[in-house]
């Protein structure tokens, strides 16, 4: 965790404190943090779980043990999807 002393503006303040009161959060830490779970995708990615990693991996090796490389045309593709 970062420590850090931040200087707000009045708006900024407002936001903050609208979302500690809407989510009823202890303080204006948790709400940042909240405006961070909320809005942060826009901006950075989230970080994949090692678990889902190992789970996609799984996935993928099984698929390549059951099918091989093989390429799939795009008529079956769309089939695949749906389209005519």
């Amino acid at each position: 965790m970062v420590l850090a002393r931040l200087e707000l503006d009045d708006y900024t303040n407002k936001v903050l404190n609208v979302l500690k009161a809407k989510f009823g959060l202890k303080d204006k830490s948790a709400a940042l943090h909240k405006f961070a779970e909320m809005y942060g995708d826009e901006v950075v990615e989230k970080e994949a779980e090692n678990q889902y990693i190992k789970k996609v991996l799984e996935i993928k090796e099984r698929h390549i043990r059951k099918y091989g490389h093989k390429k799939m045309s795009i008529k079956e593709l769309d089939r695949l999807c749906g389209a005519d």
